[in-house]
């Protein structure tokens, strides 16, 4: 009997408990694993492409089952070896039925994540002369998941998540890596070092560094959006990928197959019973009704004048092309597939899928170069689908949610945007159209021409070239027949739906507030041109309405003068709002920017669901001392003040001489009881 036969044994019951100790560790952490990935991988690879890979790489981490034990190469070394957690030389080994330690803590899960680590940055190291566009070799590309006729995509995010999926394209593997180990896993920084040392990283140092300047100034913020369904690849939405093309190329299959028939000498009959006549069944067959001009919903010219649904379901069609059966073909064949060279955008929250009924046409005519088309369908979506006249370039297709429109935020749409300024279409209920600029509130509105299609003159863009020395908003006034003398504010946030912006008054003026009004008074002029230039953080997050609410005025010290204190809440389409708190100081001129002393994403603050606020600033005073101010709404009784400067004040507003940077913490005692902590 060979002596060593007992250690041999033992190295293999050894290996082979770390085996089931590494896919007890995968399993239980694959979602984790699976989003490490994910942010790893090369986002060119795009977001259909990134899922599948992502999960590929995690549940190919193991090794092989058929391997022999003693190929070193085919055969990493599992945790049981490699971390020396296997029994010492000699031991009994653990029996089968040990209880299995799949703790992130565990050696099983770091060896896994190794595993991981380096296939997903195998796909960032191609061979130089692998063209960029095409899929990699064979060692690197994944046998499994694979998806056929969908796409799969994680589900959208804000702006915020926007930027950061940008800023992480714009870095390599390694940086991303980094990144995702000390906000997803939690390492400091040498233990990133190691890890990307042994996942055969060349410059670790260098990667760690680069990514310390991701994220910031909030690294909180950028972990908890890393966090969320935008980089989650175990969470995903799906849509058609060849709902046309996919009975073209059945249909050349089965050519294809008749032709190898008859060269071969076989009964034709098996290739007329598999592709023979009768029913159409494919995909495109089913939407068929549905991509056919002639189905689409068309609503009366005055129909909006007698219905109690006043909204987007009661627009006309209206352009000179509405009878363009081809234009119409385009736009709907684009919308159920779009080709590679359209370009597709929507607002958060927006699923860009077919639609499951014919749309409703709203607009179909040249404008700007390019013969744009407009949709509603019975999703609550509105569609824009623009192809150049001069037949170069791509076309584009915009999809924006207009759930519960009504009057305001349903009485326009982007039918074209350049980028100095855009056109809008307007309701058939609007019979009266000015725009002005918020940063000119003394200066009247001037008349907008408008065609008879409803398409308005250009608009100039708010903030076009990144200054913000203009703020042009479009106020629109309803038909007296639907409602008497009612204007209103629209603002175009880059997006197909402008934002109606509204005004909630200073407390102790008139009737006590109750809900937002039109932002087309005085005083509301007054404040949103203090408070305009903020919209600029607002763009592209799917906004639906911005109301300014006054919600507290306070005497500052030494002098006497006021200051106003505005809660600025911005309302999307699909639900969750962010509020920004601004103060507003004395300032030599009606238009000197507010100062933003809090942001808050996804809160019910400053909305009908959250009616307390309390917030707090530092503030210089004239002789150059410097003070703590805060103030709250109409229920705070009292104001409290602990941290590195303590006081104390009755009713709503609160002033202490504290140093410039001084921590203080602020709590208000609210009239029905309770406390309230000041929003940061």
């Amino acid at each position: 009997m060979p002596i060593h036969q007992p250690q041999q044994r033992t190295d293999v019951q050894s290996e082979r408990t770390g085996v089931r100790q590494a896919e007890a560790a995968l399993v239980e952490h694959y979602p984790r694993l699976v989003r490490l990935a994910y942010v790893v991988l090369p986002p060119a690879l795009g977001r259909h492409r990134r899922v599948l890979t992502a999960h590929s790489v995690v549940q190919r981490a193991l090794p092989a089952a058929g391997n022999k034990s003693g190929s070193k190469a085919s055969s990493p070394r599992v945790p049981a070896q490699s971390r020396r957690t296997g029994p010492p030389a000699g031991a009994e080994p653990a029996p089968e039925s040990a209880p299995v330690d799949r703790s992130p803590a565990h050696p099983a899960y770091g060896w896994v994540r190794l595993r991981v680590l380096g296939a997903a940055l195998a796909h960032e190291r191609r061979p130089r002369w692998w063209p960029g566009r095409l899929p990699a070799p064979a060692a690197l590309r994944p046998a499994l998941p694979v998806v056929w006729g969908l796409r799969l995509f994680p589900r959208a995010g804000g702006v915020d998540e926007l930027a950061l999926d940008r800023a992480l394209s714009a870095v390599d593997g390694p940086v991303r890596a980094a990144f995702a180990l000390q906000l997803l896993e939690g390492l400091d920084e040498s233990g990133v070092r190691e890890l990307l040392a042994e996942a055969a990283v060349a410059d670790p140092s260098g990667a760690v560094r680069r990514a310390a300047r991701l994220g910031r100034p909030d690294r909180a913020g950028a972990q908890a959006m890393l966090r969320s369904g935008e980089f989650d690849p175990c969470t995903v939405q799906t849509r058609p990928s060849d709902l046309l093309r996919r009975r073209h190329r059945v249909r050349a299959a089965a050519v294809a197959a008749a032709l190898c028939v008859v060269a071969g000498g076989l009964a034709v009959a098996v290739e007329q019973g598999t592709n023979g006549p009768g029913e159409d069944r494919s995909p495109a067959g089913v939407l068929a009704p549905v991509l056919d001009p002639a189905e689409l919903m068309r609503t009366a010219a005055e129909r909006w004048a007698d219905t109690s649904r006043v909204d987007f379901t009661a627009w006309p069609a209206r352009g000179g092309r509405t009878d363009d059966d081809a234009l119409l073909g385009r736009a709907l064949r684009a919308w159920a597939e779009p080709a590679e060279s359209v370009r597709v955008s929507t607002t958060p929250g927006t699923a860009a899928v077919p639609p499951a009924g014919p749309p409703q046409l709203l607009f179909a005519d040249d404008v700007d170069g390019a013969a744009v088309v407009l949709f509603h369908d019975s999703a609550d979506r509105v569609v824009r689908y623009a192809e150049p006249l001069s037949r170069s370039g791509g076309a584009a297709l915009d999809f924006a949610r207009t759930d519960d429109a009504d009057v305001t935020t349903g009485a326009a749409v982007v039918v074209s945007r350049t980028a100095d300024s855009a056109r809008f279409l307007l309701a058939p209920w609007i019979a009266e159209s000015t725009t002005r600029d918020l940063l000119a509130p003394d200066t009247p509105g001037r008349p907008l021409e408008v065609g008879p299609d409803g398409v308005t003159a250009a608009v100039p863009r708010p903030g076009a070239g990144g200054a913000c020395d203009a703020w042009p908003v479009v106020q629109l006034r309803s038909s007296e027949r639907i409602v008497e003398k009612h204007a209103f504010l629209l603002t175009d946030l880059g997006e197909l739906a402008p934002a109606h912006l509204t005004y909630m008054p200073k407390p102790g003026r008139g009737t006590p507030a109750r809900q937002p009004r039109e932002a087309t008074g005085p005083d509301a002029l007054l404040a949103w041109a203090r408070t305009a230039c903020s919209l600029r953080s607002l763009s592209g997050s799917g906004v639906r309405s911005v109301n300014n609410w006054a919600f507290a005025e306070q005497k500052l010290p030494e002098g006497g003068t006021s200051a106003d204190w505005v809660c600025t809440r911005a309302d999307t389409w699909r639900g969750p709002g962010r509020v920004l708190v601004q103060f507003l100081a004395p300032a030599a001129s009606p238009t000197d920017p507010a100062t933003v002393v809090a942001d808050r994403d996804d809160t019910a603050l400053c909305s009908k669901f959250g009616q307390h606020v309390l917030a707090g600033t530092h503030w210089r005073a004239d002789s150059g001392r410097w003070y703590v101010l805060g103030a709250g709404s109409r229920a705070v009784t009292g104001i409290r003040a602990t941290g590195e400067v303590r006081g104390a004040a009755g009713g709503p507003t609160f002033a202490v001489r504290a140093p410039r940077d001084a921590d203080v913490e602020l709590t208000a005692s609210l009239r029905e009881g309770g406390t309230l902590k000041a929003v940061h």
